[in-house]
């Protein structure tokens, strides 16, 4: 439940997502639903190519495979992975107009309801998984039976990969490290969701489990590569320091070479779609606030105009939580027969998962809030996005310079160049020039292109790029090699 005051006055990254078509309150004209937004047409393209990035950042990048699981599952996989009696946030009621709220560090500050300023109380402890029936009951049933059909949406989408362990390292031959990535929903029915994106009921998740023999988790392949990275790292317990990788893990602040890698590739992953590094720090988890499964834990948080220090990923060494538990409760056999250099036979262990778990709508916000700004150009003020062009939703916008058929045909014609040569583009005729090109610049279009009289003789057209605003002339057949080589 929002705060009166978050109601009253909207932040302008909110209001300018759902004026545009980024993002809307779901079931709005039923008078919406805390916790729900839809994505529209812009907020939809820009929420995939953040995905096609983080897939080919972690797929190519790293070697890992996808797989897609389900997002229902019996009672007995969230029994053994304890989520049905860990997966729970303490919470407090509103006397006056009995809203419940979830227990954080704001209304710790506050003591009384942000809705009405009534008194809160104690609630206790509230499960946040949403149960569901698989099936029909066809009357009696055994306990057996009731625990099949009863069932929950996932709130993470890590079990399915953990669930299907034993096909997956057979898969890929009995070899570790295997890396397994997942995107998709998940679903928390949170105490008091607010904030826009950052509590959803529904969301997206983006996770890679890292399945590597415990015995070499201080041996990654590829930390030379990263070891000089300097983060700045907030300890649970201590002061804000900048250590480079390397030391940060030599000197235990980290717990392993295979963490350490991998929060450090979240920081590039973030920067490479265009989140600046100054808005970023590593937050380990203090030890009352570290998840059930969990022996180290690093949140990467962004720094919002709006919200202050926000997580937006979190990175866990699960150790052998996920397998052990589901082994024990399923009687499967989770453990791999594996070498390591130097040992003379082989053994038999449990591998050690290490968890990089991407919020991709609180991404979303935090590219929407980092890519915006206020330019005065001239007597005019201008809003740009300053989407890089890989992630913009548009590519290019298209204008006939004015409202002439001869004109409007020649830049239709070279709307479906581009799309013939994959380049998302937009026709747009509508208003002047002026405005136009301030609307692409609202919605982070990278490349604007004018049609005139001048195109109908020598076949050249006029290409604005939106952060410098400069314009060049471009031959059409040219126009794809010009926006690829920027």
């Amino acid at each position: 439940m929002a705060s009166a005051k978050e109601d009253r006055k909207e932040g302008e990254v909110v209001e300018l997502a759902r004026r545009r078509g980024f993002l809307w309150p779901a079931f709005e004209i039923y008078g919406g639903a805390a916790g729900f937004y839809d994505y529209g047409p812009l907020g939809a393209l820009l929420k995939r190519h953040i995905e096609t990035e983080w897939r080919r950042f972690y797929g190519i990048g790293e070697g890992f495979y996808e797989i897609e699981a389900t997002t229902i599952a019996p009672k007995d996989v969230f029994e053994a992975s304890g989520h049905l009696k860990s997966f729970a946030d303490l919470a407090v009621v509103c006397k006056s107009c009995k809203s419940f709220f979830r227990v954080d560090d704001e209304l710790n500050i506050n003591k009384k309801c942000p809705g009405c300023g009534g008194e809160l109380v104690e609630a206790g402890e509230l499960n946040l998984m949403f149960q569901t029936r698989i099936g029909v009951s066809k009357g009696e049933s055994t306990e057996r039976d009731q625990n099949k059909s009863e069932g929950y949406l996932r709130p993470e989408t890590a079990q399915g990969i953990f669930i299907n362990f034993q096909r997956l390292i057979r898969f890929n031959r009995d070899k570790l490290p295997l890396g397994i990535i997942q995107v998709g929903k998940a679903y928390r029915n949170e105490i008091s969701p607010r904030k826009s994106l950052i509590r959803l009921r529904e969301f997206t998740m983006a996770e890679a489990e890292v399945f590597v023999d415990p015995r070499e988790k201080n041996r990654h392949p590829k930390f030379e590569t990263v070891k000089d990275r300097v983060m700045k790292l907030v300890p649970g317990e201590g002061a804000e320091v900048e250590k480079s990788l390397e030391e940060a893990v030599s000197s235990g602040l980290i717990a392993n070479e295979y963490l350490g890698y991998h929060v450090v590739k979240v920081g590039e992953f973030l920067e490479r779609i265009g989140i600046p590094k100054d808005r970023l720090q590593f937050r380990q988890h203090r030890k009352d606030e570290m998840a059930h499964y969990a022996r180290d834990c690093w949140d990467i948080e962004f720094l919002s105009d709006r919200y202050g220090w926000m997580e937006i990923v979190g990175v866990a060494d699960r150790g052998d939580y996920d397998l052990s538990v589901h082994a024990a409760f399923s009687k499967a056999d989770m453990s791999v027969r594996t070498e390591v250099e130097g040992d003379a036979a082989a053994e038999k262990v449990v591998p050690h998962v290490i968890e990089p778990s991407f919020g991709i709508d609180r991404i979303f916000y935090a590219l929407l809030e980092s890519s915006l700004y206020n330019e005065q150009v001239g007597k005019e003020k201008r809003k740009v996005l300053r989407f890089k062009s890989e992630i913009a939703p548009i590519k290019a916008a298209v204008f006939p310079l004015l409202n002439r058929d001869v004109l409007k045909g020649k830049a239709k014609e070279v709307v479906q160049i581009l799309r013939d040569e994959s380049v998302f583009a937009e026709y747009d005729g509508s208003g002047s020039i002026g405005r136009r090109y301030r609307r692409q610049d609202e919605i982070g279009t990278p490349y604007c292109i004018t049609i005139d009289y001048e195109t109908l003789e020598d076949g050249a057209v006029t290409i604005r790029e939106r952060d410098t605003m400069k314009q060049v002339r471009v031959p059409v057949a040219d126009i794809k090699g010009f926006i690829a080589e920027k």
